[in-house]
């Protein structure tokens, strides 16, 4: 009998283990990632992190492709409704990258600059995303948990920077407040081509740009 009450017992907790969980994964307060909509809670501690078995779909992996353009070898062009990011390389090519983009009422256009790069950098929230998000955290240490991912290139005075993702599942996506986001492979790979001072042009939403890969 002393048996059955130790296994009785063990199952209860067990259960009362599992509603804990539940019950700590629907708090409204659950720290979630940074320009998600509120429909997606998931806390962004514990997304998918990109190596552990999340493929990344073909169209948005890295590759070159025919870009013909104007633009200067190194300038960074974002087709925001493509949710492409092309690196110009000259010679009517450029390296293609898959990203995240500015949800509705978020989305931007204009001209910028790279003033600055960091790796694994901190997060601070800005106010309007507090006030908007009141639950997140007012300051985040760089690290594979933070939503900025491995890499930051911060655009011109704005708060708007290309950065990586702890969400990988989010590329080819519009969640963010304005911000850029890559796999944290590609933005590592972004980071070291480009330099402080280079110049980023982010496309309308409305416009559609049209490149063919001729290389992987």
């Amino acid at each position: 009998m002393s048996r059955i009450r130790a296994l009785r017992s063990f199952a209860f907790a067990a259960l009362a283990g599992a509603a804990f969980t539940v019950t700590a994964s629907a708090n409204p307060l659950a720290l979630i990632a940074p320009d998600r909509q509120s429909s997606d809670p998931r806390p962004f501690a514990v997304m998918p992190p990109q190596d552990q078995g999340f493929v990344q779909a073909e169209r948005f992996k890295r590759q070159v492709v025919d870009y013909p353009t104007r633009e200067a070898p190194g300038t960074i062009i974002i087709d925001t409704p493509n949710t492409y990011l092309y690196l110009v390389l000259g010679d009517g090519r450029a390296l293609r990258y898959g990203i995240g983009v500015g949800r509705e009422g978020f989305a931007w256009a204009g001209v910028q600059s790279i003033r600055k790069k960091a790796e694994w950098p901190d997060w601070t929230p800005p106010p309007e995303m507090l006030a908007r998000q009141p639950y997140l955290p007012r300051f985040m240490a760089g690290g594979p948990g933070n939503p900025l991912g491995a890499r930051a290139m911060y655009l011109g005075g704005t708060e708007f920077r290309i950065h990586g993702t702890n969400a990988p599942d989010t590329i080819g996506t519009r969640v963010s407040s304005g911000c850029i986001r890559l796999v944290n492979e590609d933005v590592i790979d972004l980071y070291s081509r480009v330099n402080v001072g280079a110049k980023v042009i982010v496309l309308p939403i409305e416009h559609r740009a049209d490149a063919r890969v001729s290389l992987r």
